[in-house]
């Protein structure tokens, strides 16, 4: 019995995806609900599992291709047999090495461009990649060592000894010919979810009166209050307690003072949004996705966190839904996890509104007129200055640096 491998749905007006990666070939044996194949949309990557367990036939739709909602992409054969194994190749030579297990991804499209300009197999190159994924590097590895005769070693040439006074040879004064940087470089198409951030991000440049205002925070109060409850905190909640929950209740003090920071532009309408769903914007290698804390001010910190935890968790095994991603009015970016000191972050449209977060770092302030090192962030508030005027920029701002420097505000909800 043969079944059809069809594009399942996506989400809500999704209504096309790329294919990207075959995780098996024809006549691989393919258990139920093992991943087959990933498809790239303008939102998230999804993999698609085996409707059933058997056989892979034929693969009707190529990587890189679109397919719509409903398309086939292939079909398995239930409960048939695994294709016959290749014929055994010759014995190698005592000087020869023992061929890497095939993987069961692809080569990287580069890869693949060198691997058949050098008429090597791509079972026959170990991958450094994901899944044993064959990368450019590793193609370029192999193609060397095949152009590579075993021969003995020539002696070699004396060097060249120049005196302090010797002219350089012109031969080391040339510069690299730029046949050799094409060479050098890799031509990738981007990706669906690449792209609409790309065009995502340009279209809030272009039609939002975008601003940023700063201010800086001495996180010492939550420091100190992290680190004295974090280790009852985990064991009575299972989560770590970071920064990001008392970000989310500032940001929420603040929006609930400044409703306009919360709201967004519909035409001539403002549409002010009496409900407070939080975006966590989150780094993965696909590329920057933002997962949504909704009704984050009837959370808890400690649901705050389990629920960042989680995202976070999804997010890196790329199992993050269009559902998780949709309706938010807000967004926090941390970029001091990486290092960042300062930014101007771009507002996720059409909210009104992204806070930056910074790295953390000691420096001299004063405090009761005396010089003393603290902890301090740099915060940097984006926003659409056509709704958001400076002075409630400013007011949101300053709610946020007294709630986390005085967290009992958070208690008390002032």
């Amino acid at each position: 019995m043969t079944i059809e491998i069809k594009v399942p749905t996506l989400g809500e007006s999704v209504t096309e995806a790329t294919v990207g990666q075959w995780f098996k070939k024809p006549g691989d044996a393919v258990e139920a609900d093992e991943p087959l194949v990933e498809l790239e949309t303008d939102k998230v990557t999804v993999e698609v599992p085996a409707p059933a367990a058997g056989v892979l036939g034929n693969i009707k739709v190529e990587q890189g291709m679109t397919v719509s909602i409903g398309a086939v992409l292939g079909s398995i054969r239930e409960g048939g047999a695994a294709a016959a194994p290749a014929p055994a190749r010759p014995a190698a030579t005592p000087s020869a090495t023992k061929a890497p297990a095939a993987s069961a991804m692809p080569p990287a499209p580069a890869a693949r461009k060198v691997l058949v300009e050098a008429g090597i197999a791509a079972s026959e190159v170990a991958g450094s990649g994901r899944r044993g994924q064959v990368l450019k590097e590793d193609a370029v590895a192999a193609a060397a060592a095949a152009r590579t005769p075993a021969q003995p070693a020539a002696k070699a040439p004396a060097a060249y000894v120049a005196s302090p006074l010797a002219p350089v040879p012109v031969q080391q004064m040339r510069a690299p010919s730029i046949a050799n940087d094409a060479m050098r470089e890799e031509r990738v198409k981007m990706t669906r979810l690449r792209q609409t951030i790309a065009r995502r991000l340009k279209d809030a440049q272009n039609s939002a009166a975008m601003l940023t205002t700063f201010n800086d925070v001495d996180m010492s109060a939550v420091m100190a209050l992290r680190n004295q409850y974090k280790d009852l905190f985990e064991k009575r909640h299972g989560v770590k307690l970071g920064f990001m929950g008392f970000f989310v209740k500032a940001c929420l003090q603040a929006l609930k003072e400044i409703p306009a920071v919360n709201a967004e532009i519909d035409g001539q309408d403002i549409i002010y949004k009496n409900y407070y769903h939080v975006g966590v914007a989150v780094g993965t290698d696909k590329g920057l996705v933002v997962p949504v804390v909704r009704e984050a001010d009837r959370l808890g910190l400690a649901e705050i966190e389990q629920t960042i935890a989680a995202f976070g968790r999804r997010a890196r095994e790329g199992r993050l839904g269009i559902e998780d991603m949709q309706g938010g009015t807000f967004t926090i970016s941390n970029g001091g996890v990486y290092g960042s000191m300062l930014s101007t972050p771009i507002l996720n449209a059409p909210q009104s509104g992204i806070l930056g977060m910074h790295r953390i770092e000691e420096r001299a302030v004063v405090r009761a007129g005396q010089i003393v090192a603290r902890p301090m962030m740099y915060l940097a508030l984006s926003y659409d200055h056509r709704i958001v005027d400076g002075r409630e920029a400013v007011t949101f701002l300053v709610r946020v640096k007294e709630c986390l420097e005085d967290p009992q505000r958070f208690v008390l909800e002032l």
